[in-house]
Parts: structure tokens; C-alpha cells; sequence
């Protein structure tokens, strides 16, 4: 029984070394960005926070896509700059545990958030016998740490719903939504909607769209005849409704951030693509239907670490904080094959990437990590290829023409995800556990490991 433990110690020991002596001349060399913090964080233990960004749909071809509009084909975003990366798999399960080749954001998200793999649609339960597992911040709740999400989807949408509520299908964002979740209303004692469980959790930042869900009204328990909103201020939170109001919110009591009704509008326009290709294009980098008071992620980002920093301090705790920082429209974009919106959600969250990351350089006992929930469909090809499906030109910063082609399914339906591994990158404690090739349900190992959560 003993030896087994302590050869998976001596091969975790031996790795963090060889890491370490890799770093070290990687330091010497000149060639990584926040190399001496990274071999710090191989040489120590425990995290005091972990963040954790989510690109949603964000594989290789889309970090690449936008890196070569952006900031050129032998730039680097702030995501390339971690000093440890490495990849993981993404694939669900059907019921029976037999692998699904190509996850949903509901499944995969269920990965990482409590180290089990599920169906896809399925939030927080077990693929065969439909019961909740308990996830990585609820266990964060547990031992002390405060906990946050931010996302640029709904804050019901599925990857932010794997952190707070145990649901049977992705679709039971609130009390009106319930039809595929029979077990889980209130009425049939159950947790009830996405939207009630996560003010229940009393989580202590959640920041994104979703108001239309919140306005619901509740149909049975406690809160009977108000809506989720109420429901919340009951509860204690704050309700900020845009940057300035956001702005103002003081630590001490949870926040609840709505900051549209469904989706948070895009930060980049242009033309989809289509049949045939467009005519090469810039992308616009605006939006008339984004208001001017729709806070950014980065700032989202920011005024969420400040509130979980806050919250320690003023109650004197010695744990730190969770965060997960969700760039949703990457993939909602890459659905409806518009590179433009594409990159400009990808930049976006890249700018949240820095936020993140300037944080742990003032804080180096923070764990950060960067990956996708899933590969999507967009490709770079040649300029001068013909794809049948929809393709689009665009004219990037380096003034030269990129083709990007969409043909995972017929068009005028939605892309498709796909298969595919996906990066994932880190600094900090714990961080060289991402290195090689892994598992998505290992970044729960992660995350539980360098905050020592039992």
C-alpha cells in the first residue's frame, strides 16, 4: 500500500526538479516571460488563490487566429507568456462511461470543476445515476476561501453553472426553464434553477449577462413570488447593473453583477463568413449594440479580485481565494462563423489574461491558470483555397490577408465543436502539473492540490 504512494511522490518530486532545472535555464537563456516566478512556484506548495481563465472554444487555431490579427504571426498574447504549458484532453462520456469524442461546454466543464467526467448537457452530476458531485468551489467554500466567477455569457450559461448548481440539463438556467429538470425543482425537493442555486451558494462575486433569468420569479420554497434578484438581495447581495455601479460596490457583501439581458454584447464587428468567401475585411473594433457601460472582462476581472482580496482581509482569514474568469463569446462566435467577433472576444480575454497574471507578480503565492473548455471549428488555410463550406479574407495588423474557414457543418447551421486537445498553461504553485499531455478532470486535481482543499 505504501510504496505506491511513495513512488507517485518521488515521480512528482523528480518532475518539479526537472522543471526547475529547465527554468533556471530558460532564466539564464533570456527566453521566458515570468520564468524566476515559475520556478518558485515548482519549489513551493501551497497556493494561497487560484485563477482560472476559460477561453470557451478557444483551441489552438483560435489563440492562433487572433495572435496573427493582433499582434502578428511572430507576436505573443499575454496567454503565450506562461512559462509551463501543456495540453488535455476534453472528451465526455455517454451514460454508460463509454467516451464521447467531442464534449460540450456542460460536460467539460464538469471536468475540471469536480474531477468527473458526465454527458454532455449534464451540470455537476454523474452521467449514469444523475447525483451531484461536489465542486471545486464548494469545496473551496468549505475550507474558507472566498469565492468568484465572471463570464461574458449569461451567468447561468453552462460554464459558469458548473461552479454553483447540480442540474440534469444545461437548460435549467432559471425557475421558468425547468421542463427538462423535473427532479430538480423546488416543488419536487430539489435544488431548483442554475440562477437560484448560484445566489443560494452565496457565492461571493458572480459577474456577467443573464438578467433575463434572474427577472424570473421563484414558483415554490422560501422566496415564493419574487424573483431570483430579489431573491438575491434577500440574500445579501449588492445588484450592479453596469461599470459604474460595479465600480462602486464595496467588499463585505456578495456582489451580483447582471450586466445584460442575455449575452454580453460583443466587443468586435465584421462580416460573417459565407459561401464562398468575403471580400478581404478589417474587423471594426466596436459595436453599437454593446452599450458604453458594459463593463470589459478585464475590468470585471479586476473589481472581482479586489472584492475576494477584500473580503479575506477584512475577515482576517488566512485563505485567499477561487476566481474563474470566463471569455464566453470566443466560442458563441465561432458557432455563428464570424471571425471578427471571434477575435475580438479572444483579445478581450486575453487582456483579462494580464490582469491575472500582473496580480500574481505582486502576489507570486497565486496560482493561475489559463486553458479551453473545448476545440471549435475555425482553421487557418491558404489564402488562394477554395473550402466548401463558409470561409472569410481578412486583412490583418501586419497588413497582410489571412483566410479563416468554418466547415464543420452545412452553412446556415451552427459549427460545430470538435474533438481536439486543448492547451492549458500556468504559473504559480502547483503549476508544472500541467505540463505534458492530461486530462481535463486533472485540473480538478490541480486546483484542489495547490489550495490544499479537503
Amino acid at each position: 500500500m505504501h510504496r505506491p504512494t511513495r513512488r507517485r511522490l518521488t515521480i512528482a518530486g523528480a518532475l518539479a526538479a526537472t522543471t526547475a532545472a529547465a527554468l533556471t535555464a530558460t532564466t539564464v537563456a533570456g527566453a521566458s516571460d515570468g520564468a524566476q516566478h515559475a520556478r518558485h512556484a515548482v519549489q513551493s506548495g501551497k497556493a494561497k488563490n487560484v485563477i482560472l481563465l476559460i477561453g470557451d472554444g478557444m483551441g489552438d487555431s483560435e489563440i492562433t487566429l487572433a495572435r496573427d490579427y493582433t499582434v502578428g504571426a511572430a507576436g505573443r498574447l499575454n496567454m503565450d507568456r506562461f512559462p509551463l504549458t501543456g495540453a488535455y484532453t476534453t472528451y465526455a462520456v455517454h451514460a454508460d462511461g463509454t467516451p464521447d469524442y467531442v464534449t460540450d461546454s456542460a460536460a467539460s466543464g464538469t471536468g475540471w470543476a469536480t474531477g468527473h467526467k458526465t454527458v454532455n448537457g449534464r451540470i455537476s452530476k454523474t452521467p449514469g445515476t444523475d447525483k451531484a458531485v461536489p465542486t471545486i468551489l464548494e469545496l473551496a467554500q468549505r475550507n474558507g476561501y472566498a469565492t468568484g466567477s465572471v463570464t461574458t455569457a449569461e451567468l447561468t450559461d453552462a460554464t459558469p453553472a458548473v461552479l454553483a448548481s447540480h442540474v440534469t440539463d444545461r437548460s435549467c438556467q432559471g425557475p421558468a426553464d425547468m421542463a427538462k429538470c423535473a427532479g430538480d425543482t423546488l416543488k419536487a425537493g430539489g435544488p431548483g434553477s442554475i440562477a437560484e442555486q448560484s445566489v443560494n451558494h452565496k457565492v461571493d462575486v458572480l459577474f456577467g449577462g443573464g438578467k433575463q433569468r434572474f427577472d424570473q420569479k421563484v414558483t415554490d420554497g422560501r422566496y415564493k413570488g419574487l424573483t431570483v434578484t430579489q431573491q438575491a438581495q434577500k440574500l445579501g447581495y449588492q445588484v450592479v447593473t453596469d461599470a459604474a455601479s460595479m465600480k462602486a460596490a464595496k467588499a463585505g457583501k456578495p456582489v451580483l453583477g447582471l450586466f445584460a439581458q442575455g449575452n454580453v454584447p460583443v466587443e468586435w464587428t465584421g462580416k460573417a463568413a459565407a459561401v464562398g468567401g468575403t471580400a478581404p475585411q478589417r474587423c471594426v473594433t466596436s459595436n453599437p449594440d454593446r452599450p458604453s457601460a458594459t463593463p470589459s472582462l478585464a475590468d470585471s476581472a479586476t473589481k472581482a479580485i479586489q472584492l475576494l482580496e477584500a473580503k479575506q482581509k477584512h475577515g482576517r482569514s488566512e485563505q485567499g481565494f477561487f476566481l474563474q474568469i470566463e471569455g464566453a463569446s470566443i466560442d458563441k462566435q465561432d458557432h455563428a462563423a464570424d471571425p471578427c467577433g471571434q477575435i475580438g472576444e479572444t483579445a478581450a480575454f486575453d487582456r483579462a489574461v494580464q490582469v491575472a497574471r500582473d496580480y500574481a507578480a505582486e502576489h507570486p503565492d497565486t496560482l493561475v491558470v489559463t486553458t479551453a473548455d473545448h476545440g471549435h471549428s475555425s482553421q487557418i488555410v491558404p489564402v488562394d483555397a477554395t473550402p466548401p463550406g463558409l470561409s472569410a479574407t481578412l486583412v490583418t495588423d501586419e497588413g497582410r490577408q489571412l483566410k479563416v474557414n468554418y466547415s464543420t457543418n452545412t452553412p446556415g447551421q451552427s459549427q460545430e465543436h470538435t474533438g481536439t486537445e486543448v492547451r492549458i498553461a500556468a504559473q504559480g504553485p502547483q503549476a508544472y502539473r500541467v505540463l505534458g499531455v492530461t486530462d481535463q478532470t486533472d485540473l480538478f486535481t490541480t486546483v484542489r492540490e495547490a489550495l490544499r482543499l479537503r
